[in-house]
């Protein structure tokens, strides 16, 4: 018997902003239905968007805990910082908590649901 993860599933009061900020930061395609967006990207298990009517962003890092989230590594931590808030990110700490020439050296954002997820120099 094997146990593979086959998606990550994302809640959103609206679907389309988040969906939308994952394909515009990871590419690949997006298919939609009413109450859920499924991304499919090539290395990465499907990412679903589905509708949470009533969804709070978590408060973290000052408030209510995470809940869930994503680290995405890369080898040009300056490029995707610019790829990620040009997609739509916001930054929850500043740029010089980090140094991009350390390895693990990581910025931390929010999507458009105001879910963390982190960028890590690979």
């Amino acid at each position: 018997m094997t146990i593979a993860l086959s998606s990550i599933v994302i809640d959103a009061a609206e679907p389309e902003p988040e969906s939308a900020f994952w394909h515009r930061l990871l590419g690949g395609s997006l298919t939609r239905t009413p109450d859920h967006h499924f991304l499919r990207v090539d290395g990465f298990p499907v990412i679903v968007v589905q509708r949470a009517p009533g969804q709070v962003p978590p408060g973290w890092p000052e408030g209510d805990p995470q809940q869930i989230h994503v680290d995405l590594g890369t080898d040009d931590l300056a490029a995707a910082d610019e790829v990620a808030l040009r997609a739509g990110a916001r930054r929850l700490r500043p740029t010089d908590d980090d140094d991009p020439a350390v390895p693990g050296g990581g910025r931390v954002y929010a999507s458009p649901a105001g879910h963390p997820f982190c960028l890590r120099q690979t």
